[in-house]
């Protein structure tokens, strides 16, 4: 991985970056604060300094906060894919659904739906079925993308291992990878890069300033405005006379936990490792004339007439309708073209299903409409419903 004869200056393994701790201050009542703020802002720095991060071999373009990016996939070792037979015509079509099928589906959407009458669905008289099946491709692929940045936590007692010997490269590092197409993620500590860094937010001392007071303990009484007394000679007794009362935050220590590092002083900083394994997807619907919108069907099934999966498919060939076909192979260049430069491709898989469209024409009232019922679950669209009513939920 590292060209041997490299030597590592192991000195930084035990090396912080700190301050020396601020000193203290006096109050504009003469009593010493606790702390004096390290920055500013009396919370202290939000972000750690680059000097914290040490130069890891095969690590430089690593920042804190992600800003490194994904990581190249080192270049397959699979095969290029080649073409296969594509699917046959089928011997078979789909049968038009009964019209007692279309009528109970129609029926439940309407029943469905509070504010339609269901006469419609019920009595109305169906003069004209029609078939307008219709193809869907999908196009799935299978990636992992790995991406690196600094991370830090309170140190207590974990092996701090930088500089022991060179890390592992980014894609060198085993991860558990789920099952193909599903969703995951996987967050590992890289070997060799933990060090024992003093925090940078309380500058080493486990504690910070409190923001209400400012590290004093005790800030102007709210009643008397710091006078010591309400009215006259009348002493203020919620602060007793003297003008200022305990600071409620921090009951009066002037300083809290330091959230970062939680009171240990100390981080240990290293290089977070995130694999993302993810599933990408994209369909390709043949238009049809039937007159229903295309972005219905996205959530219904359809009969699976193919089904391809490998390591990296070849576009199918020899299907019937062309359109399928030419949409195969241009989202097959197009997910090779956009997922190869920034993850590794682990799979990919391509359907073709058949989905079913029935465009139903009936009466009701003297009077001719129509609805929809396609794919498997017999879904309806009916836009033009004839018997709705508005209401108002109070």
């Amino acid at each position: 991985m590292f060209p041997s004869g490299v030597g590592y200056d192991t000195s930084h393994q035990n090396r912080t970056y700190g301050v020396a701790n601020p000193g203290y201050v006096q109050t504009a009542e003469g009593a010493p604060a606790m702390f004096a703020p390290p920055a500013a802002d009396s919370q202290g720095p939000s972000a750690p300094p680059a000097s914290m991060f040490d130069s890891v071999p095969g690590y430089e373009g690593t920042v804190a906060g992600g800003g490194g990016g994904f990581l190249p996939p080192p270049m397959p070792t699979h095969p290029v894919p080649q073409p296969e037979p594509g699917p046959q015509q089928p011997h078979w079509n789909i049968p038009s659904i009964s019209e007692e099928t279309a009528r109970e589906a129609f029926v439940l959407f309407a029943s469905s739906k509070c504010c339609y009458n269901a006469s419609p669905a019920k009595d109305g008289v169906i003069t004209n079925m029609e078939a307008f099946n219709t193809y869907r491709y999908r196009l799935e692929t299978f990636t992992e993308s790995r991406s690196t940045e600094w991370s830090h936590e309170p140190y207590s007692g974990q092996p701090v291992d930088a500089f022991a010997q060179p890390p592992p490269g980014p894609w060198d590092i085993p991860a558990k990878s789920p099952n193909f197409f599903m969703d995951d993620k996987q967050i590992i500590r890289v070997p060799n890069t933990s060090s024992l860094k003093s925090c940078h937010s309380c500058v080493g001392m486990g504690r910070t300033p409190c923001k209400d007071c400012a590290g004093a303990g005790n800030k102007v009484c709210w009643v008397c405005n710091g006078s010591g007394f309400r009215h006259g000679d009348d002493r203020c007794h919620h602060c007793s006379g003297r003008g200022r009362e305990n600071c409620t935050r921090c009951h009066g220590q002037g300083a809290k936990q330091c959230e970062t590092c939680h009171g240990k002083q100390q981080l240990l900083v290293y290089i977070k490792l995130t694999v993302k394994w993810a599933n990408s997807s994209d369909n390709y619907v043949v238009e049809q004339s039937s007159g229903l919108r295309l972005d219905n069907l996205s959530k219904v099934t359809g009969k699976e007439l193919f089904k391809d999966s490998q390591y990296m498919v070849y576009p199918v060939m020899g299907f019937p309708d062309a359109t399928v076909v030419n949409a195969a192979q241009r989202l097959v260049n197009e997910h090779q073209s956009k997922f190869s430069q920034t993850s590794r491709i682990l799979q990919q898989r391509q359907t073709i299903e058949l989905i079913p469209v029935t465009k139903v024409t009936y009466s009701w009232k003297g009077n001719s409409h129509l609805y929809f019922v396609y794919g498997n679950e017999f879904q309806v669209n009916a836009d033009n419903y004839p018997a709705t009513c508005c209401c108002t939920i109070m």
